[in-house]
């Protein structure tokens, strides 16, 4: 069977800080009266690890000859016409990265993921390296990203304690269009009325030290905090995040900026102007997060054009017959790809 361009089906999870941007800005459906925090576009985990049915959780193809089949069938069906080199994660063969949108009606909980020595001594976590890209924001937005200098592991104990976090983590006022890499180990929240993109590795474990004193509807009482864990996995060295160069390449019909690299993914922003008509020109697999416009891939073999548009994510198979991509309106996405000496877990 030929490859094409895969659509899939989100993923729509309800948060207590969640909103319905997803559908007023992006243009997802979203259930009627869920205040919907996370659209997972991408997804594809073992069993056991989002649910307890046994079963895997993996998107769900949306169009095509292929709709209904998930991710992870695709991963085995296809293998190299699908993955090219890249390598599956872990033992049980998970596709490498997971791609939501976010919707922070409310400020997410102060929290840290796990790196990998984290990862490697407990077998119940996952090592989850992240980027953030602003796709809109309400005015005066931001965001937590890291501790401030001088910031010891005592005092940010002593802060959870107090209730004082907030006075020892870094406060960015954001602006759309800006992008915020967060590697394992880095102190982080996502602020009220920003709506991002996230790309991030195929791992759920997350560790909340301050929840804002929010408590649960359902229940009544606060939500559960994991402080000792992360404790172990906070950065405290003061250590530099590695420097992010930025590029830019400029053509007659199209722009390409470098976001972020990283050694599990690579974002790209791209925009191409209306009408333009030529081949796609990857043999590697490649996401594209529509923010602006329509466009569509044509692929020999396969009857229809594959049609996306804002709020849309796209997964491009390594290997397709012949595929042309056609700009109708001006276009602006995020492109993100695998680093083919990837470091993975």
């Amino acid at each position: 069977m030929a490859l094409y361009p895969l659509k899939f089906t989100p993923r729509l999870l309800e948060k207590i800080w969640g909103g319905r941007k997803i559908e007023t800005v992006l243009g997802k459906k979203l259930p009627p009266g869920q205040k919907i925090g996370e659209s997972w576009e991408i997804y594809d985990f073992p069993p056991g690890v989002v649910d307890n049915t046994g079963e895997w959780a993996s998107s769900l193809i949306a169009n095509g000859p292929l709709a209904g089949r998930s991710l992870h069938w695709a991963t085995q069906e296809f293998g190299r016409d699908l993955l090219g080199d890249i390598p599956l994660v872990g033992p049980h063969g998970q596709f490498p990265l997971l791609i939501k949108f976010l919707d922070a009606r409310e400020d997410l909980s102060v929290q840290v993921h796990p790196d990998k020595k984290y990862a490697v001594a407990h077998l119940e976590a996952h090592l989850k390296t992240e980027a953030w890209y602003v796709v809109e924001h309400s005015p005066g937005a931001r965001l937590f990203k890291g501790l401030r200098p001088g910031t010891t592991s005592g005092r940010f104990r002593s802060a959870i304690e107090s209730g004082t976090v907030e006075d020892h983590l870094t406060a960015i006022t954001v602006k759309d269009g800006q992008c915020f890499y967060l590697p394992s180990g880095t102190v982080h929240a996502l602020g009220a009325g920003i709506l991002a993109a996230e790309v991030q590795t195929p791992s759920d474990t997350t560790f909340r030290v301050f929840d804002f004193n929010r408590v649960e509807p359902s229940t009544g009482k606060p939500r559960a905090l994991h402080v000792e864990q992360a404790m172990q996995c906070i950065d405290f060295s003061g250590t530099a995040e590695p420097h992010q160069t930025r590029s830019h390449v400029g053509g007659f019909f199209t722009t390409v900026t470098r976001l972020v690299t990283s050694p599990y993914f690579k974002i790209e922003k791209v925009r191409f102007t209306e009408g333009v008509e030529e081949p796609v020109p990857y043999d590697e697999p490649v996401i594209w997060m529509m923010l602006e416009g329509q466009a569509q891939v044509k692929v020999e073999g396969i009857k229809d054009p594959v049609r996306f548009s804002r709020g849309d994510t796209v997964l491009l198979p390594a290997t397709m017959k012949s595929p042309i991509i056609k700009t109708l309106t001006d276009c602006v996405w995020l492109e993100i790809t695998f680093p083919k000496s990837a470091d993975l877990p």
